[in-house]
């Protein structure tokens, strides 16, 4: 039976890390599933209340092209971890990627979808997002801790 291990995979080092740890590591023989998760973003670009700060609304714009850019560039990390894993000798059909957009979370919909696939561990990058933004969302890799109760993680810094 083949064993399954699914890695959460951002534009950051720490996931190119976790990637290359799994390529060096685990057995060849392993099916790989790449989970890249695009933040849900148009919201925020969609906002038009007086109640926003005023830097934010004349930020806005710039804002929400910066996070487009944010999925093309994690679609670009999905593609290189997959070269990263057949260059390692990973048969290229056992490696499926996945760009999914957001909807609970992005903690929650890896862990959901962790659930689906019921992999053998979830291998992730220790920190993806940038200190701000951690700050104010908290740790998708620590999230995902908290949420997995009988699955194995492997955190990678």
């Amino acid at each position: 039976m083949t064993q399954t291990i699914l890695i959460g995979v951002d534009d950051s080092d720490n996931a190119a890390r976790a990637v290359s740890l799994v390529a060096k590591t685990f057995n060849r023989e392993h099916e790989i599933f790449l989970l890249g998760v695009v933040p849900n973003v148009p919201a925020a670009c969609e906002l038009n209340e007086e109640t926003l700060a005023a830097h934010f609304k004349s930020e806005q714009a710039a804002f929400c092209q910066v996070e487009e850019q944010k999925e093309i560039a994690l679609g670009n990390a999905l593609e290189r971890a997959k070269e990263t894993l057949v260059a390692a000798g990973f048969d290229k059909e056992k490696v499926r990627v996945k760009l999914m957009k957001q909807e609970e979370g992005i903690a929650r919909d890896m862990v959901s979808e962790a659930e689906r696939l019921d992999p053998q561990i979830i291998v992730l990058g220790r920190r993806g997002l940038s200190g701000f933004k951690g700050f104010f969302l908290g740790s998708v890799s620590q999230k995902v801790l908290q949420l997995c109760k009988d699955r194995s993680v492997l955190l990678v810094q």
